[in-house]
């Protein structure tokens, strides 16, 4: 897989037929928001978030409805399926028996070990793993009475407890996550732990917000951790739409290198422009969500500099005063109507992905 930086060595775990850590790719994660014990809606947010290219979707286990429905969620999700659950040890016991692929739990808030054990011994039985999540509003008293506040130290603290904990009942299968709403000190208590120990990082600033303030916390929290090779797994937490979430964590990723894909390149645009530049290129990233192909297109607003601005780019157009020029690696192929130049310029991209962009 391309990339430019040198990931952090880990240990691998294995989420149904998913792999986490190791030299497996960075895999993108998200959660629905429907009541888990509505099967239907469940099941719809799930198949939406894996057309989007969710690589894992967890689920909320709230109370005994929602683990009981989880059988039918993960018979017909199509991805692996983590069941989510806090406070109530049983439910995570439940949930493994449903045929959960992972638990996601805080063992802070599970209890003493009389209640950990049994999850534990439930993920023992079904050979799934457990992720010990760890937020910032949700530590350990005596860790808040020694730190003041949820410090990063304070933050890795606690998630090398836990995990100890974990593993002395016998589970070596662990994904650990340490989040905060705060970038920085999300950033700081996750290179704390990456220090210590060698267990894959999910990796999340958690309550980031809504729409751009939400992308821009996830963007650039997950871009600092990742540039550092922090991070086997992500999920951009977004209030409202999950596939927002995972096409923001699959932009994350290429944006690194870390992933592979479609890329759309397109101008700010200025006075050179005659066109609706903003139109034709929402049109062209619309065209480019059902194409896997590592493909570089770029949509420009001039066609005096479009091609050379853009001359790294596989295809692309570069718009002029009723007609659009296509170029292939800065080189003008052509020039056709703006009303023509979607369909025109999709028959050159399928022509180059077929062709094969490795031989270019």
């Amino acid at each position: 897989m391309p990339g430019a930086f040198e990931r952090r060595a880990t240990r691998q775990v294995r989420v149904g037929d998913v792999t986490i850590g190791g030299e497996a790719p960075i895999r993108i994660q998200t959660m629905t928001n429907t009541p888990t014990a509505d099967v239907a809606a469940t099941l719809a947010q799930v198949h939406d978030a894996r057309a989007a290219g969710a690589d894992i979707v967890r689920v909320a286990i709230p109370d005994m409805a929602a683990a009981d429905a989880l059988r039918e969620v993960v018979a017909d999700a199509g991805v692996p399926v983590v069941a989510d659950v806090h406070f109530d040890y049983r439910l995570a016991v439940a949930a493994a028996g449903a045929g959960a692929h992972k638990l996601r739990i805080n063992p802070g808030n599970i209890g003493d070990d009389t209640r950990l054990r049994p999850v534990v011994e439930a993920a023992l039985d079904r050979g799934i793993p457990i992720r010990v999540g760890v937020n910032a509003g949700s530590l350990e008293k005596s860790v808040l009475e020694r730190h003041g506040h949820p410090t990063p130290a304070a933050l890795a603290e606690s998630a090398l407890y836990n995990v100890d904990r974990v593993r002395d009942m016998g589970l070596e299968d662990i994904v650990v996550s340490i989040k905060a709403s705060d970038v920085l000190t999300t950033l700081e208590a996750n290179r704390a732990f990456a220090a210590q120990s060698d267990l894959p990082l999910h990796l999340g600033i958690t309550e980031a917000g809504i729409g751009r303030s939400g992308i821009v916390h996830s963007s650039v929290g997950l871009g600092l951790m990742l540039a550092a090779g922090i991070g086997d797994t992500v999920r951009v937490s977004l209030t409202g739409d999950l596939v927002q979430e995972v096409r923001t964590g699959r932009d994350i990723l290429l944006a690194l290198g870390l992933a592979s894909g479609p890329r759309l390149v397109s101008c700010p645009t200025c006075g050179r422009c005659h066109v609706d530049l903003h139109a034709l290129a929402t049109q062209v990233q619309t065209l480019l969500e059902g194409i896997t192909a590592p493909v570089t297109v770029a949509v420009m607003g001039c066609e005096v500099n479009g091609p050379g601005e853009a001359k790294e780019a596989d295809v692309g157009i570069a718009a002029g005063r009723g007609r659009v020029a296509l170029f292939r690696r800065g080189e003008v192929v052509k020039t056709v109507g703006v009303a023509d130049a979607l369909a025109a310029l999709g028959a050159l991209i399928e022509q180059v992905c077929e062709a094969g962009l490795e031989t270019e």
